[in-house]
């Protein structure tokens, strides 16, 4: 094998039972697999997304490299079975990563050994890091547009002293089309509750080995690679590269394990997905992605606007007050991440991205054609507001905000395609600009949210419902300044390399 695409899930500890119900049958089987991974001691093999490792697999030993793909479900990967005189008399057989020559995965590895030194001299200071020792009920299944072969993990990642539970469930597309994993994780996932996870248990071994978060924060990536040539292709990359954001911190919240970061990262990569949909396809994300970002925008609104107005309040002289509490009907970050209708609009979405055909941009042709067509259609629209920022209602000015958030993310995507010192100048025109309506933006959320305090019986709050609003007048004008600017900015996009 050379490379695998697969889907890995999550899911509460009290749906394993009737997941394994599942996995019965003539096509089914059951198996102990106890894994060593391992890396150089500055961990340069995790440092590169590559695992390294030897299973005992039954009766026999197997040898495996994986390495990144082209997107997170896509893994180049590359098996060796041990003969037995390799394996004979040892309790842990020896590493050879000749057994990994002439795979793609391999061609990686050597690779990056190459570029960090001494390649053979690397190669002897492998040592194993930590291990896996599991339970595999394992399950192939045919359905519409191929064959997929499921498997459902139990067990511990071990290093040294320290054991973390495994419980997770892995989709591989054994041969067909990638819509095949849709097909069946559709119709698993809202009877599991099973939700996306792209964490492997390389990363979260190597994290356990030291000693940092097991469900960290991710922000988004700065695109490195160069922009691909049709608009088709980077379509797709960019909606892989906000899944990439999306999928972790969801999987962070919708296991119980994620925080107010978590929350506001998530905001982010939604935000950056439904701004690569409408620039790039011509459509907004999937009606379930719009419902929890609008949900979490709630959470974040208590969490951060309103503590952070707080302080400021506290320092023009408000009375003490209670903050207004969070409306009852509001999901819970958790429900809302591990919520079958935002997983299966996240299974489509990524689907589509491993597919050449699975997602179209509004323009066919030039990716660099396009991009400049879209930035220069945003950047006209923010601009136009600037001069009469002030008089332009509530709902426009957020607007505005919008566009101008879209034009920072379009411009972070498209980089690749332009001039790096000219893309920078740009964004740092802007980001004044961005703070400015992001200051103005939490002052009328906050503001309505002491008026229905106030309304419902809280009087002190009138203060700060009066004292924000005198604040309006103020950061409408610095907002209105700060476009001013950004409409003087040069544009990069004008210009090639």
């Amino acid at each position: 094998m050379t490379h695998e695409t697969e889907l890995k899930f999550g899911f509460d500890p009290a749906a394993l039972p009737a997941l394994a119900e599942r996995f019965t049958g003539p096509n089914s089987a059951r198996q102990r697999l106890q894994a060593h991974y391992f890396d150089t001691p500055d961990r340069l093999l995790a440092r590169h997304r590559i695992a390294l490792r030897l299973r005992q697999e039954g009766d026999r030993w197997v040898q495996t490299l994986k390495a990144q793909g082209a997107v997170v479900a896509h893994r180049l990967e590359h098996n060796a079975e041990l003969a037995d005189a390799d394996t004979a008399g040892a309790e842990l057989p020896a590493l050879d990563l000749r057994r990994h020559d002439g795979s793609p995965a391999g061609e990686a590895l050597r690779q990056v050994l190459a570029a960090a030194g001494d390649a053979d001299a690397l190669a002897a200071t492998l040592g194993r890091v930590y291990g896996t020792d599991l339970w595999r009920r394992s399950l192939q299944l045919s359905v519409a547009g191929g064959h997929v072969e499921a498997a459902l993990d139990e067990g511990h990642i071990l290093a040294g002293d320290q054991r973390l539970p495994v419980c997770e469930l892995e989709l591989e597309l054994v041969d067909g089309e990638p819509s095949a994993l849709r097909v069946l994780a559709s119709e698993w996932m809202p009877m599991h509750g099973l939700w996306l996870s792209h964490a492997t248990k390389a990363e979260r071994g190597e994290r356990l080995a030291q000693g940092l978060p097991l469900w960290p924060v991710v922000k988004a990536a700065t695109p490195t690679r160069a922009l691909p040539e049709s608009a088709a292709d980077w379509l797709r990359d960019s909606v892989a590269g906000c899944l990439a954001q999306v999928v972790p911190n969801a999987d962070a919240l919708a296991s119980g394990h994620g925080g107010a970061e978590h929350v506001h990262q998530l905001r982010v990569g939604l935000r950056r997905l439904r701004t690569v949909l409408r620039e790039l396809a011509g459509h907004d994300a999937p009606p379930a992605v719009r419902e929890a970002f609008g949900q979490l925008g709630r959470w974040r609104d208590q969490d951060t606007v309103l503590q952070a107005t707080a302080q400021t309040l506290a320092e023009a002289g408000a009375p003490a007050l209670t903050l207004p509490a969070r409306p009852q009907d509001v999901p819970t970050p958790q429900a809302l991440a591990s919520g079958s209708d935002l997983q299966l609009a996240l299974l489509a979405l990524t689907v589509q991205s491993l597919q050449a055909d699975g997602l179209q941009p509004m323009e066919a042709g030039s990716a660099r054609a396009l991009a400049r067509h879209r930035l220069q259609r945003l950047h006209r629209q923010v601009v136009r507001d600037a001069s009469g920022f002030e008089s332009l209602p509530v709902a426009q000015q957020h607007r505005t905000r919008k566009r101008l958030k879209r034009l920072r993310y379009l411009a972070e995507f498209a980089a690749p395609a332009f001039e790096t010192k000219a893309v920078k100048r740009y964004l740092k025109q802007l980001s004044p600009a961005q703070d400015a309506l992001g200051l103005h933006n939490d002052h009328a959320v906050a503001a309505e949210a002491y008026r229905q305090a106030a309304e419902a019986g809280e009087g002190r709050a009138w203060f700060a419902v009066g004292w924000l609003q005198g604040q309006a007048p103020i950061s409408a004008r610095r907002c209105r300044k700060a476009l001013q600017c950004l409409a003087d900015a040069p544009r990069f996009w004008k210009h090639t390399r």
